[in-house]
């Protein structure tokens, strides 16, 4: 398998076969096919999969295109996450940081990533899933704290946000 500019696995006909000898029950539909294999392959025996195509775009062009098409509800879509999370805040000093936070989450246009948090949060409540109680990075955020991704209260601790937005 290799890895392209943009992350993605791009596997050979044999390592596809190893993953079905793994797992017979694979659902493959976003599996990507090397370009190179396209006329060697029985594209029969490989329906859902995909065959890759580079692409002549920046990663931060690559990303903006794969956040348009994220599986996530129209109501979290169009939440206004930075009212959400300042009404969350009981006090001045949680205000003033999450303002902090919200500012620089939206000058790296994060935001489409905090209201897919937020619904990955919300689903995992939801069904009852168990997921960290934080590490590294992240438990510096304290926007994160109050969306649940973690439960390290950076305020508390007096945790600079620059450690997560390096």
């Amino acid at each position: 398998m290799r890895i392209d500019q943009f992350g993605q696995q791009i596997f050979s006909e044999q390592e596809i076969c190893d993953l079905y000898y793994k797992n017979p029950d694979l659902r493959i539909t976003s599996i990507l096919i090397d370009s190179q294999l396209e006329n060697t392959l029985d594209l029969d025996m490989f329906p859902t999969c995909a065959t890759y195509q580079n692409k002549d775009c920046t990663v931060e062009e690559f990303d903006k295109e794969k956040q348009n098409i994220w599986l996530i509800p129209q109501e979290y879509k169009n939440m206004d996450i930075a009212k959400w999370v300042l009404d969350q805040c009981k006090d001045e000093a949680e205000l003033q940081r999450a303002g902090q936070e919200l500012l620089l989450y939206q000058e790296r246009e994060l935001f489409p990533l905090l209201q897919y948090l937020k619904y990955l949060v919300d689903t995992m409540r939801t069904h009852n899933i168990v997921w960290g109680v934080g590490r590294g990075s992240s438990v510096a955020s304290f926007v994160l704290f109050l969306i649940g991704i973690h439960k390290i209260n950076s305020l508390y601790y007096d945790l600079p946000i620059e450690e997560f937005l390096k």
